[in-house]
């Protein structure tokens, strides 16, 4: 039996430090340039260029052409779960700053993970939801109750909509820095769309750290008794 050898190539992408900085820094789903990557990465423009190259030829990363500009992305979900799985078990970073300390603080405290919640505040709201009876946790995947379709159908989450989409519903994702799974997949998503429309959270330039909001602060803990009124 032949094994398949494309697994080998994916492997020794991400495992060459330079591109898995490259891939840590796209986990905040968005798109972004080849300067900033080399910049954020602490690598020159020409090597990322090359890098980027290579993690496009094999599917890893998307690229999205605007006039003379290009961006980069990651591919898809499956990419950004590989890759947080990856960091669930990497050695934790050596803190050699207060600058450092305090971004791998707030990276921890509430972050993106693709396109959904991770962190402190992901774990505690997928907490609530399993505590209130919202969800129900199975293998790999979190399932909805009655309850549940009852509640995200109030919190103007359009379940049938999100049904149809062609991606995982509600899978897990190891959280790498709390170790415990946080909610994925297209209801993850709709849930950090909806506390970016409530002002509940904003997206930072340049990290994956997300900021609460006072709105968030108070929504947080009325609705899903998460108390995130602590600072990041």
């Amino acid at each position: 039996m032949k094994t398949n050898t494309n697994a080998a190539i994916i492997a020794s992408l991400v495992s060459e430090a330079s591109r898995a900085a490259i891939l840590t820094v796209l986990l905040d789903g968005r798109y972004h340039p080849a300067s900033e990557l080399a910049y954020m990465a602490g690598i020159k423009p020409q090597t990322a260029s090359f890098h980027l190259a290579k993690m496009v030829d094999a599917n890893v990363v998307a690229v999205s052409q605007h006039g003379r500009h290009r961006y980069y992305g990651i591919q898809s979900q499956e990419v950004a779960q590989v890759m947080e799985s990856f960091l669930s078990i990497a050695p934790p970073i050596k803190i050699k700053s207060l600058k450092q300390a305090k971004e791998d603080k707030a990276i921890r405290y509430a972050r993106t993970c693709y396109d959904h919640l991770a962190g402190n505040l992901g774990v505690a709201i997928t907490t609530s939801f399993l505590h209130k009876g919202l969800i129900d946790e199975k293998k790999e995947i979190f399932t909805i109750t009655e309850d549940g379709k009852e509640f995200f159908t109030s919190f103007q989450i359009d379940l049938e909509k999100l049904k149809k989409k062609r991606r995982s519903f509600s899978h897990k994702c190891l959280d790498w820095s709390e170790r415990r799974p946080h909610l994925a997949g297209a209801l993850g998503n709709a849930l950090l769309e909806r506390f970016i429309e409530l002002h509940w959270i904003q997206q930072l330039p340049k990290t994956r750290a997300i900021k609460i909001t006072a709105e968030g602060e108070k929504g947080f803990k009325e609705i899903f008794a998460v108390d995130m009124s602590h600072s990041s």
